[in-house]
């Protein structure tokens, strides 16, 4: 079997004297998860961790040569740099800091290799991120892809099983929306010159990054082609999910479009942005998600309502279809062009709350009367 355990006098350390084939060059590992080999024992652990890393085809020296407590922490820096520039900038932001703020964190703690991670181990990772139930699941979703990376590069022999979706109790939470008319009492509430933006969300049912991100090249005087969208503040050649949608454009924006020319003309802008913000200081004044947000909350606060942009303008869309529009699932789903039926059912499950609000309409306001007979 290879590798031997040797004893220096000199440092009173026990080390593994191993022979690596792919460097062809002989090793001496004085660590054990951080810890230098004190005793025999630790030294005879170490060994049997490398002889069995050696028998499964995993084996890489690097592992047992670093000085950081866990090579866990160090893959997991590897694995972002080496992903980053394929990742979205808001997914590369969200990895980022679930790298930084929970797993190397945990694994600081844990002392354990990559490849022996197990479920329960996992078990205790969820438990360990102080999140709510999505944002622990968004956390392990960022571990599995880079385990999933370590699999693919043959680092480990396999990924371990991962908690079930219902373990980390994710409670969902109705979708938030306005009323029609209250909708479009807060659009009209928004300066003239940045209302064409959110009249497009309104009646073409899509994402403020998507408007932000549209181009003139994007727009055939009929069609919208979605295909960009803004990623923590970047703006991308590919939408959230990576499709392509093709939205016709409604005759209802056609009066918004001729403001939005009108509006570009009178300020002679010239952009490649299909919307533009004339306060704006970029090359081009692109809108960005947040300035939407922004311009959208000024707006709320003046009537009194409190609802993101995001869920007053594309979710307050969807379910007016649905729940004041009469529409059906299956039309949704091929307006908004969602891959699966089960994320437009979100919309139709507030169809209890409206119909409470209806009905409170047509109550009269009772009090009710008292033991002994008086109200």
């Amino acid at each position: 079997m290879k590798g031997s355990i040797q004893f220096r006098k000199d440092r009173g350390l026990y080390y593994v004297s191993w022979y690596d084939q792919a460097s062809k060059r002989r090793y001496k590992v004085y660590k054990y998860k951080g810890e230098f080999l004190y005793s025999e024992k630790v030294a005879q652990k170490l060994l049997a961790c490398m002889q069995n890393d050696f028998e499964r085809k995993i084996f890489r020296i690097e592992n047992y040569l670093d000085d950081s407590v866990s090579d866990v922490c160090k893959y997991l820096d590897e694995w972002l740099t080496t992903i980053k520039s394929f990742l979205k900038p808001g997914t590369s932001k969200d990895y980022e800091n679930s790298v930084r703020n929970y797993l190397k964190p945990f694994f600081e703690q844990k002392k354990i290799g990559l490849a022996e991670i197990q479920y329960d181990t996992l078990l205790e990772l969820m438990n360990f991120i102080d999140r709510s139930g999505k944002g622990r699941l968004n956390v392990m979703y960022c571990l599995h892809s880079c385990l999933d990376h370590a699999w693919r590069s043959r680092r480990i022999p396999n990924i371990p099983p991962f908690p079930r979706k219902k373990q980390y109790k994710i409670e969902k939470k109705p979708i938030v929306w306005l009323p029609e008319e209250r909708q479009i009492a807060v659009i009209k509430s928004i300066p003239e010159i940045h209302q064409p933006i959110f009249w497009w969300l309104k009646f073409h049912f899509r994402r403020e990054g998507e408007a932000c991100a549209l181009r003139n090249e994007d727009f055939d005087g009929k069609i919208f082609y979605i295909h960009r969208t803004e990623s923590a503040r970047v703006f991308t050649d590919t939408t959230k999910t990576g499709e392509i949608h093709n939205i016709a454009m409604v005759d209802s924006f056609k009066p918004f479009l001729e403001m939005e020319k009108e509006k570009q003309k009178k300020m002679s802008i010239i952009s490649r942005y299909f919307f533009v913000n004339p306060v704006g200081k970029e090359e081009g004044k692109p809108y960005h998600v947040k300035t939407l947000g922004d311009i959208w909350n000024k707006a709320c606060s003046e009537l009194g309502e409190h609802i993101r942009c995001y869920a007053g303008t594309k979710h307050s869309s969807c379910s007016q279809f649905i729940n004041e529009k009469g529409g059906t699932e299956s039309e949704l789903q091929m307006i908004t062009d969602h891959a699966r039926l089960e994320s437009v059912r979100n919309y139709a499950r507030t169809e209890v709350a409206r119909r409470k609000e209806l009905m409170e309409r047509k109550v009269v306001s009772l009090q009710p009367k008292t033991i002994g007979g008086k109200a």
